[in-house]
C-alpha cells in the first residue's frame, strides 16, 4: 500500500511565491508535496526577470497619451481655456 499523499507545505508554498515573481510568471497551487515540489523544480529553471521599477520611475516616461499637454491650454486656475478649437467647432 502506499502511504496517503501530504499536502504541500506553507515553506513549498512559500517559495513557489517567490519563484514566481522572481521569474514573472505564475503557477498553479499544487495539492500535494510531490507535486508542489515539482513545481519548484519547473519554476527554478526559468531564467529570472529583471524587476520592474515602481510605477513612474520609467526612463523615458511617456505618461497618458490623453493627458492635457501644456502647449494646448492658455491661462491658469478658473481662466485657464483651450488654446485653440479643433476643426469640428465645437
Amino acid at each position: 500500500m502506499s502511504a496517503p499523499t501530504s499536502q504541500a507545505t506553507a515553506r513549498q508554498l512559500r517559495y513557489l511565491r517567490e519563484l514566481a515573481a522572481r521569474s514573472a510568471t505564475t503557477f498553479t497551487y499544487p495539492a500535494t508535496r510531490r507535486q508542489a515540489s515539482a513545481e519548484i523544480a519547473r519554476l527554478r529553471a526559468l531564467p529570472r526577470q529583471p524587476r520592474e521599477r515602481s510605477r513612474g520611475h520609467h526612463d523615458g516616461d511617456l505618461g497618458y497619451a490623453t493627458a492635457v499637454q501644456p502647449h494646448e491650454v492658455t491661462g491658469y486656475g478658473a481662466s485657464a481655456s483651450w488654446a485653440s478649437r479643433g476643426g469640428d467647432g465645437r
